[in-house]
């Protein structure tokens, strides 16, 4: 047996015959190590993108779950968005409506008015039935395009999954909406506004006030009348008379150069002045019989005249009617014999011939004999008395005395008889002006309570939105047969690998977008419908502007309406402070800032991935069991995901593509019907 080194080299150890393939004499690497080590190093890196390969690929079922849930919820969002901007429409129309009626009761209630309140309420009415409407057609028309949603998401989710499917892998699936039905409630939204008592009181308004403005035409017209006949000298009235005929002047005798500061008290302060100075000035005497007698009627007539006036009286009363008593004169003998110039016991008597005669005054040449007291005119044509041989004193001398006077126009009493008739036409017309106006209130009050039952009408819930889909939309998405790895990673280095069959589940459910809490969707919306440059004109010109802020305004918590409306009623002409129009304008402002309107939450809706259980668990299914059960339902090749929704329970309509008229909006105060229409496709895509 030898010892040592095969070679004889001393120290080293022997080298097993194996290594000597891979390590050479110098302790180098064989070209065969080299070579082996090459290969060995290129299969691990083949083996490793095989692995990176197949493990991004099986990754990939769960993306297009993501995005297929995603997708599936566009459609639900953009359902929410059109609902919500149909029940804006519906809402700030029956708003505007409403307001418009309320602006016409107002105008309505004032005298002089009434055509153009006839204008007002009858555009009111107008928006109105535009609204009735609408809301017709467009709680129709949201009913049939919430049905068509199932299959909007079925089919919107089902061409995403679709358009993932490249690179040689293809996809099935879709994603279903939860609940599967609608559980939406849509009566608010064919909530009607109820304008015929509003427009029955309307015309009883007019009516009103019509007969309010008659009467206070005559008033204004009689009270005119007195101006000038107290006033306006042509070439007489009772100012100049009393001037000229008793001299007086200053604030005895004043001079209302305008009617507007005149009242039936001037001429009536007038004529008590002017009798008290009259009768003051009055003397009975003469050189004749006659003279004597003339001068003994006219200082009685003064008397007379100056007790009545003091009499009189005019009064304002606080609903707006007067009580004024300006005492009729009389001017010939048979409307004497109704006064107590006929009646009074007053004139001088004496026994003449054994008889009792009566006379003007005891300075009568025929009052010769033993006074025998007084006595009166009547007892005189009664012929209780015997009349004075010389100054022949009876009824006709004293209804001679105001005839003269009240006959021509340089008589005091001429004018003042003009004043008289002209207070009693004023009276009565300011009586029925008053009575029209306590009418018109009464109506107002009405009104009041009627514009406050259609604002609560309206202002009741809005529509529950729940369509299918509202708690979100659960994808189920299948990789179909096993796929081979690309050759090119395993045929030079490794045998065929496979990426196998899988299946993904994903959810997506509806958020609030922060980012568009201020969203201007309505303002966009409204700039196109009024895009026609449509106007009411006149004293509606403001009609579009209201609704528009109405509109905009409805994602607040609307206390904008009682902004706007109330800037609408104000804007009105005519309706001047102190009249019915003006108390219910009040009160209709009143109303609307009393109204209580719920804030809508105008931030679009986006969809986001969510917890599969949490969907599941609201809708009433078990997680597990049912992600396996749509699993296993998923329809094999060539098989759509229409027939897999209806496999499962799911009902779709057979709507799919193209335009859908959701509602007619016809344009207030314009012939212009605009039809709302959405493209289904667009509807699915989110658009």
């Amino acid at each position: 047996m030898r010892s040592g080194s095969e070679y004889g080299g001393e120290g080293r150890a022997p080298r097993a015959p194996v290594l000597s393939i891979f390590r050479d004499s110098e302790d180098g690497f064989t070209t065969v190590a080299v070579a082996v080590s090459l290969v060995l190093s290129l299969t691990l890196v083949f083996a490793s993108a095989s692995v990176l390969w197949v493990g991004g690929r099986s990754s990939e079922v769960q993306r297009v779950a993501d995005a297929s849930a995603m997708a599936g919820q566009n459609a639900v969002s953009a359902f929410s968005t059109v609902v919500q901007v149909l029940d804006a429409c519906a809402l700030s129309m029956g708003l505007t409506g409403v307001i418009v009626f309320g602006a016409g009761l107002v105008v309505s209630c004032v005298p002089g008015l009434s055509a153009v309140g006839a204008q007002i309420t009858g555009a009111g009415g107008r928006i109105l039935e535009a609204r009735r409407s609408f809301v017709r057609s467009a709680a129709d028309g949201v009913e049939k395009l919430e049905a068509t949603l199932p299959l909007l998401i079925v089919a919107n989710s089902a061409s995403c999954v679709a358009a993932n499917s490249q690179g040689g892998i293809s996809y099935t699936g879709c994603a279903l909406p939860f609940p599967a039905e609608s559980a939406s409630d849509f009566s608010a939204l064919r909530a009607d506004v109820d304008d015929e008592r509003l427009e029955d009181l309307s015309e009883k308004m007019r009516e009103a006030s019509d007969e309010q403005a008659r009467a206070q035409e005559r008033a204004d017209e009689a009270k005119e009348r007195g101006w000038r006949a107290d006033c306006v000298p042509s070439p007489y009235c009772m100012r100049e008379r009393a001037a000229s005929l008793a001299g007086l002047s200053g604030a005895a005798n004043p001079d209302y150069p305008s009617v507007d500061g005149w009242t039936f008290a001037a001429p009536l302060l007038r004529a008590r002045n002017y009798y008290a100075a009259r009768l003051s000035s009055a003397t009975v005497g003469g050189s004749t019989a006659e003279e004597i007698t003339d001068s003994a009627c006219r200082r009685a007539f003064y008397e007379y005249a100056l007790d009545q006036v003091r009499g009189g009286s005019y009064v304002e009363n606080a609903d707006g009617s007067v009580s004024i008593d300006l005492p009729s004169l009389p001017r010939n003998a048979d409307q004497t014999r109704a006064t107590e110039l006929y009646t009074r016991s007053m004139w001088p008597c004496t026994v003449e011939d054994g008889a009792r005669t009566l006379h003007s005054s005891l300075l009568c040449p025929g009052a010769t004999g033993a006074g025998s007291g007084t006595a009166s005119l009547a007892e005189l044509e009664a012929g209780a008395l015997s009349p004075c041989k010389e100054c022949r004193m009876d009824i006709g001398d004293m209804g001679r005395v105001a005839s003269a006077s009240t006959s021509i126009a340089n008589g005091f009493e001429h004018h003042w008889r003009d004043v008289v008739e002209a207070s009693e036409d004023y009276e009565q017309a300011k009586r029925e002006e008053a009575e029209a106006k306590r009418r018109a209130q009464e109506l107002a009050e009405e009104g009041e309570d009627a514009f406050g039952e259609e604002m609560e009408r309206l202002a009741a819930e809005r529509p529950e939105l729940c369509p299918p889909g509202a708690w979100g939309c659960v994808s189920v998405v299948a990789r179909g047969e096993a796929h081979a790895v690309p050759a090119e990673l395993t045929s030079s280095f490794l045998s065929s690998a496979e990426l196998p069959e899988g299946a993904a589940v994903s959810a997506a459910a509806l958020a609030p977008d922060e980012s568009t809490a201020e969203n201007n969707v309505l303002s966009r919306f409204f700039d196109s419908l009024t895009a026609s440059g449509s106007v009411m004109g006149g004293v509606l010109d403001g009609v579009m502007d209201l609704w528009g802020s109405l509109l905009v305004g409805y994602g607040s918590a609307y206390g904008s309406v009682a902004e706007a409306g109330g800037e609408f009623l104000d804007g009105l002409d005519g309706v001047l402070g102190g009249t019915v129009g003006s108390w219910l304008r009040g009160r209709l402002k009143q109303v609307m800032q009393d109204m209580g309107f719920e804030p809508v939450d105008m931030r679009l809706r986006k969809p986001v991935l969510t917890n599969t259980q949490d969907v599941l668990e609201q809708s009433g299914f078990e997680q597990l069991s049912t992600v396996r059960s749509l699993v296993r339902a998923l329809p094999a090749s060539g098989t759509s995901a229409e027939d897999f929704a209806r496999s499962v329970g799911y009902w779709l309509s057979d709507e799919t593509g193209g335009e859908f008229t959701v509602a007619e909006l016809a344009i207030p105060g314009t012939e212009i019907s605009i039809p709302l229409t959405i493209d289904l496709e667009a509807l699915g895509a989110g658009s």
